[in-house]
C-alpha cells in the first residue's frame, strides 16, 4: 500500500484519528501536511512522523475559515510541488449540540461550516491541483452518526450524514478527472480525549464495549488503516463507497442489543454508569 512519495493533507491531523491518519500516510511513504488548530499538538505529531524517518509538517489554521484550505494546499504545493490526497477529518466541539426544539442557530451553523462547508472548499480548491498530478484520492471523515440518529445531536448528525450525499455527488463529479471521493464512518474511537474521559469511570467503559458485536471500542488505527487502504492503489476502483468501520455497531438488531447489555449489567453489579 505505498503512497509512492505522494503527498497528502490531514485536516484535523494533530491527534486522533486524524493523527493516527498522518503517522500512517507518513509511514506509507506520503509527505503530510497537517492542519489543525492544536500547534502544540501538530508540532508534537510531526516530530513523532520525522523521528520514524517520515516527512511531515504542520499548517497552524482552522479549516471552518475561509481561506484555510487555499493556504493549506499553497503550503503544500509550495514544500513538495503536488498534492495527490486529502483526507477532511477535522471536528471541533466547541459549540453545544442539542435537538432540534433547542439548538442555538449558532451551533447548527457551526455544525454545518466545519463538517460540510468546510470539506467542499477544501475539496474544491485541491481539484486542479490533483488532477495535474494525474489524479488524486479525497477521503471525507463522516460518523455512525451520519446513519442513525441519537439523541440531542441534530448538528453533528445532520452534518455528518450530509458528508455521506456529498461524498457521493463529488465522486461521480470527479472521476473522470481521476479523483476519487470516499467517506469512513467510524464508531466510538478512543482518543487521546476520549481516553481521558473513560479513564475516570472504566467500568462503564467495559460496558459500553458491550455495544459491539466485537467487544471492543475502536481505536484511532483502525481508521487511519482504512483511510490508507483507500487512498491506496489497492481501491484504485472505489469511488462514491462509505466505508463503516465499528466493529459491527451499526449492523446488529436493538431489540437483541437491549435485552443482552441488561443481562451484562446484572452479572456487573460494580460497573458505574454515568
Amino acid at each position: 500500500m505505498s503512497t509512492n512519495q505522494r503527498v497528502a493533507i490531514v485536516t484535523g491531523g494533530a491527534l486522533g484519528i486524524g493523527g493516527a491518519t498522518a503517522r500512517r500516510l507518513a509511514r506509507d511513504g506520503a509527505r503530510v501536511l497537517i492542519v489543525d488548530t492544536a500547534a502544540e499538538a501538530a508540532a508534537g505529531n510531526v516530530a513523532q512522523i520525522r523521528q520514524t524517518g517520515g516527512t511531515a509538517a504542520a499548517l497552524v489554521a482552522d479549516v471552518g475559515a475561509e481561506g484555510t484550505a487555499a493556504a493549506a494546499i499553497a503550503e503544500a504545493i509550495g514544500m513538495w510541488g503536488r498534492l495527490d490526497v486529502l483526507v477532511n477529518n477535522a471536528y471541533s466541539a466547541a459549540e453545544p449540540d442539542r435537538g432540534v426544539a433547542e439548538i442555538a442557530d449558532s451551533s447548527f451553523d457551526a455544525s454545518m461550516n466545519l463538517l460540510v462547508r468546510a470539506l467542499y472548499r477544501a475539496t474544491k480548491a485541491a481539484v486542479p491541483y490533483m488532477e495535474a498530478a494525474g489524479g488524486g484520492s479525497v477521503v471525507n471523515m463522516s460518523s455512525v452518526h451520519g446513519l442513525l440518529g441519537a439523541p440531542g445531536r441534530l448538528g453533528y448528525d445532520t452534518a455528518k450524514a450530509a458528508v455521506i450525499g456529498m461524498t457521493r455527488q463529488m465522486a461521480v463529479d470527479l472521476g473522470p478527472r481521476g479523483i476519487r471521493v470516499n467517506a469512513i464512518c467510524p464508531g466510538h474511537i478512543v482518543t487521546e480525549r476520549a481516553a481521558a474521559r473513560w479513564a475516570t469511570n472504566p467500568s462503564y467503559l467495559e460496558f459500553f464495549k458491550q455495544q459491539y458485536p466485537m467487544r471492543r471500542v475502536g481505536e484511532p488505527d483502525d481508521i487511519a488503516n482504512a483511510v490508507a487502504f483507500l487512498c491506496s492503489p489497492d481501491a484504485s476502483f472505489i469511488t462514491g463507497h462509505t466505508l463503516v468501520v465499528d466493529g459491527g455497531l451499526s449492523v446488529q438488531l436493538q431489540e437483541d442489543l437491549s435485552v443482552r447489555l441488561a443481562q451484562w449489567y446484572r452479572e456487573h453489579p460494580e460497573t458505574s454508569l454515568p
